[in-house]
């Protein structure tokens, strides 16, 4: 089994990457593996509501980038990582258009019932709102998100071994990553099937 950690920060080997690696070192010990996808500095373009995905074959996204190649790895993937720094108390720029097109194309069928987690590296502070907003579309595409024993996230700035020194923040995703690992045995030793998917109803506010 194996992992695809999505690294949405700007700098490549940061305090992000950092943070992945902690999750990497527990996961490792119960024998599962990481793919490590860092998203790269290039402009990546917003979703435009096309909705070309569900013509493709498979479905991707007709703007073919980093996002499809991410598609294309979370095929085979048993769990996943999305991780981003905080700007302005979001999540960074590139890494949302990233998410968006991820998700939407076709992001219900082939993430359902998989493990998925957010990781959230701040300076000080915005790290609630940005872990909530990267939680979204987990809950969006049905997968399951496994728990710490606090929020996923850590805090460090120009260094990224300022990481280690946040104490706290490691056991977070220490623990985060064995819950993580947990739930992805479960899943592939689960006896019963996961739930049919059902046509999502849409309701309109304003009709």
């Amino acid at each position: 089994m194996h992992v695809l950690a999505v690294n949405g920060s700007p700098n490549e080997k940061g305090c992000c990457y950092t943070a992945l690696k902690i999750i990497e070192e527990e996961l490792k010990k119960q024998d599962i593996g990481m793919i490590l996808f860092h998203i790269g500095t290039d402009p990546i373009r917003g979703c435009i509501a096309c909705r070309r995905c569900a013509q493709q074959d498979p479905v991707s996204c007709v703007f073919d980038d980093v996002v499809n190649q991410a598609i294309a790895l979370s095929r085979k993937a048993d769990g996943f990582i999305f991780a981003s720094p905080v700007h302005f108390s979001g999540i960074a720029g590139s890494m949302k258009s990233f998410l968006d097109r991820f998700f939407f194309a076709g992001g219900p069928q082939r993430l359902a019932h998989k493990a998925g987690m957010s990781v959230v590296s701040a300076r000080r502070s915005g790290g609630s709102s940005t872990f909530d907003q990267l939680n979204h579309y987990l809950h969006y595409s049905k997968m399951i998100v496994p728990s710490s024993q606090y929020w996923n996230i850590v805090h460090g700035h120009n260094c990224p071994d300022d990481i280690y020194e946040d104490k706290e923040g490691v056991q977070i995703l220490q623990v985060a990553a064995r819950n993580l690992a947990w739930i992805m045995k479960l899943i592939a030793e689960g006896k019963t099937p996961p739930p049919a998917s059902e046509i999502p109803l849409r309701t309109n506010f304003i009709r």
